[in-house]
């Protein structure tokens, strides 16, 4: 059996790390001012980021198409391929994994088996990378599941936001009434419920250096709350000296830790805004083995 390991690019994995594992990217698209461009592809980060403060209006995102999908899976069957695992972002913020999963049982040339990663951003890249070494050491389809689900399950993330209005209007916030008042400088915290699985608001707080304290208080409550090693992720959008400062003070707090600095690209920066910070942690693999 040999597998292949797809993601979309709101994994935001280096070249290098695709590279390294053998990892397959599905282009995203998004919509500035009536044009179409491919996430990782067409446009980068800064050019987004760019393009965001000068559009006359509110980017949009979509599902990639399904035509370039059954290429992508043609071209692995092509390359020896006889089984996919498709991670991609949580169905509750796309429809992109429920359209997958729809159009696998129609594939015939190859296996393809859409995994809901439940999460996005970096996190979701490194379950690829999780899944792509798994693969390489030799692992069977439901080996690989099984290890996905488990790590899956150890990640959490808090998000601080600039203000709501993004979320708002995308769609994307399933409690934004209660948590309007962001427009009034309060900054609030956002997660993904554990139950739901969508992204909420839990916590308003009155400025960004509080709201960065309150993020790390409850991260070393999660820390002493489980049995195996973390590592962290702190990622920002469009505000790297803000996110390296704060990556900084955390290994400060936490030196023997493994910390990571990573971004909201064009698809998810549409959605949660400029200068929005991210901390995010998952079971640490390697310190585990």
């Amino acid at each position: 059996m040999k597998i292949a390991i797809v993601t979309d690019s709101t994994s935001y994995l280096s070249k290098e790390e695709q590279e390294k594992y053998g990892i397959h990217i599905v282009h995203m698209p998004v919509m500035i001012d009536g044009k179409s461009y491919e996430e990782g592809s067409n446009i980068s980060t800064d050019e987004f980021y760019e393009k965001l403060k000068n559009s006359q209006s509110f980017p949009s995102t979509s599902q990639p198409p399904m035509g370039e999908l059954i290429n992508l899976y043609d071209s692995l069957a092509d390359e020896g391929y006889d089984t996919v695992i498709s991670i991609h972002l949580a169905s509750t913020i796309s429809g992109f994994y429920n359209s997958l999963s729809a159009l696998a049982p129609t594939i015939e040339n190859i296996k393809v088996i859409p995994y809901n990663s439940k999460i996005t951003v970096k996190l979701m890249g490194n379950l690829a990378i999780e899944a792509a070494k798994k693969v390489q050491s030799g692992a069977s389809v439901d080996e690989v599941i099984e290890h996905l689900d488990h790590v899956r399950d150890t990640i959490d993330e808090v998000f601080v936001v600039d203000d709501l209005q993004n979320l708002v209007r995308g769609g994307r916030l399933s409690n934004a009434s209660a948590f309007l008042g962001s427009l009034l400088k309060i900054k609030p915290l956002l997660t993904f419920d554990k139950k739901s699985n969508e992204i909420v608001a839990f916590e308003k707080v009155r400025s960004r250096k509080k709201a960065l304290k309150r993020t790390e208080e409850i991260f070393k409550e999660a820390a002493s709350k489980v049995d195996y090693p973390l590592k962290a992720i702190v990622i920002n959008g469009n505000d790297p000296e803000a996110g390296h400062e704060w990556k900084e003070n955390i290994q400060q707090l936490y030196p023997d830790m493994s910390i990571e600095e990573s971004y909201f690209g064009p698809v998810i920066g549409t959605h949660l805004g400029n200068k929005s910070l991210a901390l995010a942690w998952m079971i640490d693999t390697d310190k585990k083995d």
